[in-house]
């Protein structure tokens, strides 16, 4: 699969494909991403790609124009590269008021054969640009940024990690928060006894049994009420979707009584 970036900042890119786990995604080229410098699709003598806004107000917008270029250059070249590159790939804009990034959605992408990546920065794009090329729009949450390029390198990350062979255990991201639509259990290792200031603090002894059934029931209980207290309307989603058994709705049943 192959992402393209449309960014004024590429280098804050490269230092994280060749970083961390899943690096191994980027340089097998499982996720081939390449970057596209938006200044380059100016056509002035200072490669400008802002200008002040209609109706006034604060900030500089970006140009429509060379960001249409700009777009259908990348187009163009994933069409001349080979035919499979060709196939129609979403345009991505990532904005406060866009959709939440869900592992939902991140899935579906990391399935598919790319996307590009449009980052905005300053007060935003020309609206007539986004009504002509986007077709994602896709926030954080309900917080601003400086631009896209963080949302885009967490996307990339978030795709990336679900490419086989990259995480070092295959089970990994299927245990991963949101995987089920609950969040993660908490998760323990060694020593079975930490000595912390406040006192000694042990790992929970079922997760020392070795009875692997009592052990699951466990991690999947400590996830349900992890999910009732933080996210509540996950559990709702979950009993939609028809995730939840009986045994969990009894532990749900618990845990609200108290």
């Amino acid at each position: 699969m192959r992402f393209d970036v449309l960014t004024l900042f590429p280098e804050l890119f490269t230092a994280h494909f060749t970083h961390g786990v899943t690096r191994r995604a980027f340089e097998s080229r499982k996720v081939d991403v390449q970057l596209w410098q938006l200044r380059d699709f100016a056509l002035d003598a200072h490669r400008r790609v802002d200008d002040r806004p209609y109706g006034g107000g604060p900030g500089m917008v970006m140009l429509a124009e060379p960001l249409d270029r700009a777009i259908r250059s990348v187009r163009e070249d994933r069409s001349a590269i080979a035919p499979a590159e060709a196939q129609p790939v979403p345009l991505i804009h990532f904005t406060p008021t866009g959709q939440p990034l869900t592992q939902a959605l991140v899935q579906t992408l990391s399935a598919g054969p790319g996307a590009l990546l449009l980052c905005g920065r300053y007060e935003g794009i020309d609206q007539r640009l986004l009504d002509r090329h986007v077709d994602i729009e896709l926030s954080l949450g309900d917080f601003v940024l400086s631009g896209g390029e963080i949302p885009a390198l967490a996307l990339l990350d978030a795709v990336a990690r679900l490419q086989e062979g990259v995480l070092g255990d295959a089970q990994s991201h299927q245990q991963d928060s949101f995987s089920e639509g609950l969040l993660d259990c908490p998760h323990f290792s060694r020593p079975e006894i930490w000595q912390s200031s406040q006192g000694p603090m042990p790992v929970p002894e079922v997760l020392l049994s070795g009875n692997h059934a009592h052990i699951a029931r466990w991690r999947r209980e400590r996830s349900l009420e992890i999910t009732a207290c933080r996210r509540p309307e996950l559990i709702v989603a979950a009993r939609e979707a028809g995730q939840l058994t009986t045994k969990d709705e009894l532990f749900l049943r618990g845990i609200c009584a108290t």
